[in-house]
């Protein structure tokens, strides 16, 4: 029984021929982003902005859409609502009202009142608030941990390779991360915490592939020392080309299932993640590696020197 694959042995796809245009399309859609984010900006939930957490458990399990519905008619502002351990318990964060803290705490009361009103039985265990400060510190934290994890990726590899490869790497994941960005800016959907985990996913996962290719690319350099520059990149990336295509879709696969089937609460952070995995796909053959030509990298840029060439021949078989 033959195996199956999805990429035959002989694929010999030229990608590099694309490259200019990848470049201009990757520029455009960059800069978009980000003037997309500076003009429209992002929908920040509560981590980010402050707000009312009301946590409620029932007395018999309780539909979310019905509990969305009903604290959607009282004019409280976007909520947000999840199961909090099962379907009798729900947490509901409720955007921070304009005004002083009086506002919010009546915005709290009134949820707590229609809460009860409508479900005998409901206890309110926990009704708390995030304040603006607290939610400025985690903004801020979110922002650095996903900066750090791009700089500390680009040092590791710069110091693995060349400069060249730990540039093309931070280039990379700015690419995917504006692009991510700008997809957040469009469709307004709400960004927390998950959503900054999902950054750090797509940094990784980014990172993975782009590294896979990378250890290729050196590999061949060091192979094949007369080969045009151009022509090995293509025939590293149709090497790894299988690894990847295989990785992408597995991951694809699963997310769009949670996309589907999964609950509400993970919807951001699902599309997020499944959006930059197909993004990370692309940038990991149209701009990590182009960037090395863009850079300058030639072919004897691993070539040994003379004295290390003594050293492997004077070594005793």
């Amino acid at each position: 029984m033959k195996l199956l694959k999805l990429v035959p042995d002989n694929t010999n796809i030229d990608f590099m021929k694309w490259r200019n245009f990848a470049l201009i399309v990757s520029i455009i859609a960059t800069v978009g982003s980000l003037v997309l984010v500076g003009v429209r900006g992002l929908n920040l939930g509560i981590d980010f902005v402050g707000g009312q957490v009301v946590r409620a458990t029932f007395a018999k399990p309780v539909n979310i859409e019905d509990l969305r519905g009903k604290v959607a008619t009282l004019n409280v502002g976007e909520a947000s609502i999840q199961e909090f351990g099962d379907n009798k318990t729900y947490q509901i964060r409720l955007p921070k009202p304009e005004g002083p803290e009086a506002a919010a705490n009546q915005v709290v009361t009134k949820v707590r009142a229609a809460i009860i009103q409508d479900y005998p039985g409901v206890q309110i265990t926990a009704g708390e608030s995030v304040s603006g400060k607290v939610s400025g510190e985690l903004a801020w934290d979110g922002a650095l941990a996903i900066a750090f994890a791009m700089l500390g990726i680009a040092i590791y590899i710069w110091f693995r390779f060349e400069w060249q490869f730990g540039v093309g790497a931070l280039v990379t994941l700015f690419h995917d991360v504006s692009m991510v960005l700008g997809f957040f800016a469009v469709t307004q959907l709400q960004v927390d915490l998950n959503i900054v985990a999902a950054f750090l996913a797509i940094v990784g996962y980014s990172l993975n592939d782009t590294v896979v290719i990378y250890d290729r690319i050196r590999e061949n350099l060091r192979k094949y020392r007369k080969m045009e520059i151009v022509a090995l990149l293509n025939f590293s990336l149709n090497e790894t080309l299988s690894r990847t295509i295989v990785t992408s879709l597995s991951i694809m696969l699963a997310l769009a299932v949670l996309l589907v089937l999964g609950p509400d609460i993970l919807f951001g952070l699902t599309i997020a993640i499944l959006l930059g995995t197909f993004i990370g796909t692309y940038s990991s053959i149209y701009i990590s590696s182009p960037a090395l030509v863009w850079m300058g990298l030639k072919p004897d840029s691993f070539l040994r020197t003379e004295e290390e060439e003594d050293k492997t021949v004077a070594k005793p078989a």
